[in-house]
């Protein structure tokens, strides 16, 4: 969406006798209302509900170091607690449409990574501890002066870089992109559908979401991506409930036969928050927390920046709105991901899907958060929604987040090449924190040869180093003797 658009899309004047709530979120101040934000926050909470099946089937899925496995009951209920509290938080304190949950990535680092050295709640103190040094980062101002270091440009590119990864997810979670299995004797990576074509209810049920939505779009339809997501769900249900498929993946959208299944608490407050050293050695130890800081300080520096910028939040310099405190709730979300052993909360990028219904203000996470609340007593009728009617809106978002390539001066080539990097690198990888890792250390590279290092702000430095160290991990662990 163009600042044109969103500037005309905004109420001319503020409403009269505009209550405290609205004062409050600045609702009316950010051109923004109620419906706008009520819509923004459903639209948010059904694209990334996934979580709630996704998170338990990672982290259950995998063994600690004595063979233990985590309830999977208990997980759903861990899951939605730390999003729906989280979530709430940063309305109220970061005032962004910014949603938290368990992260992608981070889970399946310390499910695959972390656990099989030690016992589960030493690896939930690992993340508790991560989250706490991210907390000391923002409380000292270093976090917050990375962000503010990064040039503007560079900024817009991870806008765009994280507008294509979403794009990718949403076509990958709907399985109309998938991975050629190895068998195959080729070296393409992927392929379209199953078997290089399209075929089945689920594929067809994603390309009539796809079309909805951008239809909608196209006809400025208010609410576009959250009427397609529902519309498709019912679509979904009742294609399942006369051809009765198998292969909706995590979630199948089927009635079910309890709408209300009471919470678990058993994982709340079940970590260690220094076994982890009598497990392993102290290298060990520092290099993971080491990789999950760094994976979940730029991710979250990408998310909030990414979807600011989607919102129109940015000020004239790049900044985000209330960053200090946005930060800190984002630590304090990682904090509590671990306590609960959920794994790591995070900022969500598809609170851009919220953003793209025009939720401008952190009311849309009392939404978003309310919702999370619900689902602990209402998990299994709130994950009935496939990933088939929900990824449309993340390749719609993708589209909207993607326009703003047009500010990147492509003619310099000291911006254009760290740009292209941070864009492509992200959906290459499958990560954010890749994007923006090899956009740093080529800006710091060009600048260098071009006799302008002094150019650089220091923590550009700084980070750029520390990237060094992220992409070199596995030489690193090898020269300290870490498996």
């Amino acid at each position: 969406m163009s600042e044109a658009q969103k500037v005309a899309d905004r109420p001319s004047t503020p409403p009269a006798g505009a209550n405290s709530v609205d004062r409050f979120f600045a609702i009316t101040a950010r051109g923004s209302t109620f419906a706008r934000e009520i819509r923004g926050g459903l639209a948010t909470f059904f694209t990334m509900a996934y979580i709630l099946v996704l998170n338990p089937i990672i982290l259950g899925s995998a063994k600690d170091k004595y063979g233990h496995t985590l309830d999977g009951a208990e997980l759903v209920t861990a899951t939605a607690l730390v999003a729906a509290v989280m979530t709430i938080i940063m309305g109220v304190g970061g005032n962004l449409p910014l949603a938290l949950a368990a992260g992608l990535g981070l889970n399946a680092v310390v499910a695959f990574q972390i656990a099989p050295l030690m016992s589960w709640p030493d690896a939930m103190g690992l993340v508790v501890l991560e989250g706490l040094l991210i907390c000391a980062l923002v409380v000292t101002g270093l976090r917050e002066a990375v962000m503010h270091a990064i040039p503007q440009p560079l900024k817009q590119a991870i806008s765009v870089g994280i507008g294509l990864f979403i794009a990718f997810i949403g076509f990958v979670d709907a399985g109309f992109v998938t991975r050629i299995p190895d068998i195959a004797n080729t070296t393409v990576p992927v392929q379209l559908g199953a078997a290089g074509s399209l075929s089945g209810w689920p594929i067809l049920v994603f390309c009539l979401g796809v079309l909805l939505t951008i239809g909608l779009l196209a006809r400025k339809v208010k609410g576009a991506i959250l009427i397609s997501i529902l519309t498709m769900t019912v679509v979904a249900i009742v294609i399942n409930s006369v051809a009765d498929i198998k292969s909706w993946g995590l979630t199948t959208p089927k009635v079910p036969d309890d709408l209300v299944a009471a919470p678990e608490f058993g994982l709340i407050g079940d970590f260690s928050l220094f076994g982890s050293f009598g497990e392993t050695t102290v290298i060990t130890v520092v290099l993971l927390v080491f990789t999950l800081l760094l994976s979940d300080f730029f991710d979250t520096m990408g998310t909030v920046v990414g979807v600011s910028a989607e919102a129109g939040l940015l000020d004239e310099e790049g900044k985000v709105p209330n960053l200090g405190r946005v930060l800190l709730i984002d630590g304090a979300a990682a904090v509590a991901g671990g306590a609960a052993s959920s794994s790591s909360a995070t900022s969500y990028i598809e609170s851009a899907a919220g953003v793209g219904e025009g939720a401008r203000t952190g009311f849309s996470n009392l939404i978003t958060g309310g919702l999370f609340a619900v689902a602990l007593f209402l998990t299994p009728l709130l994950t009935i929604v496939p990933m088939q009617a929900a990824a449309p809106a993340l390749v719609a978002v993708g589209f909207l987040m993607m326009t703003q390539v047009k500010n990147i001066d492509w003619d310099r080539y000291d911006i254009a090449i760290p740009a292209f990097l941070t864009i492509a690198v992200m959906p290459f990888t499958y990560s954010i924190t890749n994007g923006i890792g090899a956009g740093f250390l080529a800006y710091v590279l060009i600048r260098t040869v071009l006799g302008r290092a002094k150019e650089i702000h220091w923590l550009l430095w700084g980070t750029s180093a520390l990237f060094l160290v992220y992409f070199a991990i596995n030489p690193v662990q090898q020269l300290f003797g870490v498996r």
